[in-house]
């Protein structure tokens, strides 16, 4: 029995959830895929699927034997695609994931110059603020921004990225310009939701070195930043978000920034790789290509300190895998 083509077939049968599909996607004969997954479970000595006339479902132990199936057949194809990019460059497809704003202000407004470097590479962007667990199968790259929230992640920290508090002209003719943190009290805010709490994020300040919380009552919390910053801009509260959402609102004077004396401490942006053993080529000349793109921006704070990094940028938190 092939055990490779065996867990080929099987993983292809749980994703496609049918024989017949299974074997028109291997391009064999369905008695053929029915045959490889029956020997497998016969080598195995335990039952994977059962079987019913209108739908399949997976034993306990055929879940995990498809996680592992999984695993292994990706770590083989990274391995060919790895001897490949040795030759040829970078190549097969790259998953990756971006924060909504940051992708779409800063790195999709310049993936054109991506795709002329890296042609080979078929690069497949998902926009979203919920953090995926590194260990997700399908991504090869997440770039975040905040703290890790991961323990033992590999990571390359990009850039900081420069946090303002910013109102509109209106709001600051009916309200007032606050001039100390304490006369916040009086003021209203467009809060941005956290996807990963579910609740507003406060406003944060640096005031003699201690970051300082401060809580504002929210006339309307929403959970995108650039929408926020459209709702400050029409006068309904003041803001706090990174000054790259904010620089076309600050330039056309819509918002004015406020309280800059005590502007909070910058945010940090980091690549965060899967909990492999190695970061595949294609993943790392992406976050190269990233962090060349951050250090260019006039948006973004180039002053990044890597003196915790490795000289190649990358780090290993503890207990993460090595990288090779």
């Amino acid at each position: 029995m092939d055990r490779f083509q065996s867990m080929q077939v099987f993983a292809k049968v749980v994703e496609l959830n049918s024989f017949s599909r299974a074997a028109d996607a291997l391009r064999l004969p369905r008695s053929t895929v029915s045959v490889v997954v029956r020997k497998l479970e016969a080598h195995l000595r335990i039952r994977l699927m059962q079987r019913t006339t209108r739908r399949l479902g997976l034993t306990l132990e055929g879940a995990e034997y498809y996680r592992h199936c999984k695993r292994i057949l990706a770590e083989i194809r990274e391995s060919e695609e790895m001897l490949a990019s040795a030759q040829n460059g970078p190549r097969g497809r790259l998953s990756v994931q971006l924060p909504m704003a940051l992708g779409r202000i800063v790195v999709l407004a310049a993936i054109d110059d991506f795709q002329k470097r890296f042609p080979d590479l078929e690069l497949m962007i998902g926009l979203d603020d919920q953090s995926i667990h590194p260990r997700h199968e399908n991504l090869d790259c997440t770039i975040r921004m905040g703290e890790p929230e991961d323990p033992g992640v590999i990571q390359r920290r990009l850039c900081d990225l420069e946090i303002v508090t910013a109102g509109s002209p209106d709001y600051l003719f009916r309200y007032g310009e606050p001039q100390r943190v304490e006369d916040l009290q009086q003021h209203l805010a467009v809060q941005c939701l956290s996807h990963a709490t579910g609740r507003v994020a406060n406003f944060m300040f640096d005031i003699n070195g201690d970051a300082v919380e401060v809580g504002l009552p929210a006339v309307l919390s929403i959970s995108d930043a650039e929408a926020c910053a459209i709702c400050s801009a029409r006068g309904m509260g003041l803001i706090q978000a990174p000054r790259f959402i904010l620089a076309p609102y600050l330039n056309s004077g819509a918002l004015v920034e406020v309280l800059s004396q005590w502007q909070p401490r910058p945010m940090r942006v980091a690549a965060v790789f899967p909990h492999r053993r190695q970061v595949a080529l294609k993943a790392r000349v992406f976050v190269e290509w990233a962090a060349e793109l951050f250090e260019k921006s006039p948006l973004l704070l180039d002053n990044l300190d890597l003196g915790d990094s490795s000289p190649s940028g990358y780090r290993v938190d503890a207990d993460a895998p090595l990288i090779n």
